[in-house]
């Protein structure tokens, strides 16, 4: 194997592989590192993808249990076998990262196994072999950000790696932060049996998502089950025998109180990782939150380094380090490459799911911007109807004076679907009523979109 490429990304989560084909198929010479035995960085492994497996799961068990009989399915005696449950997880994990693993070979991308530091511009070492390259892409992705007071030993207090590897429903889960981790992992743990209650230092959920629409979301969850402690913090932990006491206090101050939970989550968001990646040596600046400072072109301060994903300021999902590795690619290999950052969708997987794209209410009102609100709820559409899931609303705004598409935000079911519709509008400059004059499939759930889009002009045709 020769020791010289073109490119060699660091990473192989979404961001850094999807970076690593694109470049190959653009006829760029590349390898990407990664320490895993398998391919696919913490999304594929421990993260997006297994966590999904399990949602779906969950959410089976719970029409089994709840939902089936609306419909007339009579099923008795519903067991869970939650080692079969987590067997077809690691089934559905295996088969996407053995799918990264073929992309490789067919675009002719060299993997090289180890752990990645850059010893210097254009050579990288993998546990002890160094290699050559004119252009390096950092994509090492993130991690969980640890509360002093509370250590996690992945048994009884768990981040969301071992959340998703529990051999037992735990009889009381407690889920430190209420974003989208801790909310989609306390569902499935509550679909599943556990009392689950969520503990949140400000005084909502989902923090940055439209304030309304967070609301709803709190509301439905509480109607599921979930708990909620807003405007708390967490203190310390005491791990026993019989589970783990969490003290508590109100976050403005106030008296404290123990929470007792057979397991704890911490969830309280995720950082930067560049551990050992030899930044510091080799001059490359990060910026006040530990994040790889670049340009408009993902270039760093350090001529031939680049960086990518949630190593970098921006939303840590894993489709915008996907678009930011094809757009690096594209860039180094003599093309255009961009990514419009006012486009790019956030889904938290629960059911109902919730989608945004672009700004919100309370980001418009910020910027003085004058703007129109159309929506739409579920319980008017057919479709939602029929099948049975009318929690939730179709929100669009637009700009009042132009009628431009300025954010959409869904509530409901499927909208990690429905919102593609409008990140596409919004990508093209569209307004609400280029949405609301497309014909929509009847019945259909994406008609919610259509009549949100209408109502936005006041007129709106089944509410």
């Amino acid at each position: 194997m020769s020791d010289s490429f073109d490119v060699i990304v660091i990473g192989s989560g979404p961001g850094g592989y999807v970076c690593a084909i694109r470049a190959a198929q653009l006829g760029l010479k590349t390898a990407c590192v990664e320490k895993r035995a398998t391919l696919g960085g913490t999304c594929l492994n421990i993260g997006c993808i297994p966590s999904k497996a399990l949602l779906q799961s969950s959410e089976e068990f719970e029409k089994a249990n709840h939902a089936l009989k609306d419909h007339g399915v009579l099923v008795d005696g519903v067991k869970l076998d939650l080692a079969r449950m987590q067997a077809r997880k690691e089934e559905v994990v295996n088969a996407n990262t053995k799918g990264v693993e073929f992309l490789f070979r067919k675009n002719k991308v060299t993997w090289l196994k180890g752990t990645g530091r850059i010893t210097a511009p254009g050579t990288v070492d993998v546990d002890g072999t160094a290699y050559t390259t004119k252009n390096i892409i950092i994509a090492t992705g993130s991690e969980s950000v640890p509360l002093p007071g509370v250590a996690v030993d992945e048994k009884r207090i768990v981040s969301s790696t071992g959340a998703l590897e529990l051999d037992r429903v735990p009889g009381h889960l407690v889920v430190i932060g209420g974003g989208y981790i801790g909310l989609e992992l306390g569902s499935v743990w509550r679909r599943l049996g556990a009392e689950v209650t969520v503990i949140e230092f400000l005084d909502r959920i989902v923090p940055g998502m439209d304030n309304e629409i967070a609301a709803a979301f709190q509301r439905i969850l509480q109607k599921q089950g979930l708990k909620f402690r807003l405007g708390m913090k967490v203190t310390g932990a005491a791990t026993g025998a019989d589970g783990v006491a969490l003290t508590v206090e109100p976050a403005k101050g106030g008296t404290a109180e123990t929470i007792k939970a057979d397991v704890v989550l911490l969830s309280i968001g995720r950082r930067p990782y560049t551990e050992g990646l030899g930044l510091e040596q080799v001059g490359v600046e990060l910026d006040g939150r530990g994040r790889v400072k670049v340009d408009a072109h993902y270039a760093t301060n350090v001529a031939g380094i680049h960086a990518i994903g949630d190593v970098i300021a921006g939303p840590m999902l894993a489709h915008k380090g996907e678009d930011e590795g094809v757009a690096v690619a594209e860039i180094l290999a003599g093309q255009a490459g961009h990514v419009n950052y006012g486009a790019i969708p956030g889904v938290v997987y629960t059911w109902p799911e919730v989608a945004s794209v672009g700004q919100t209410e309370e980001e418009l009102k910020a910027g003085g911007i004058a703007y129109s609100i159309g929506k739409f709820p579920f319980t008017a559409n057919g479709r939602a109807r029929a099948i049975g899931d009318t929690d939730g609303f179709v929100k669009i705004l637009a700009d009042k004076a132009t009628d431009r598409l300025l954010g959409a935000h869904v509530i409901g079911p499927d909208a990690g679907t429905l919102i593609a519709e409008l990140t596409t509008a919004i990508e093209f400059g569209a307004s609400a009523e280029d949405v609301g004059r497309i014909c929509h499939a009847h019945p259909t759930l994406s008609e919610a979109v259509k009549e949100a889009a209408l109502a936005a002009e006041g007129r709106a045709l089944h509410i």
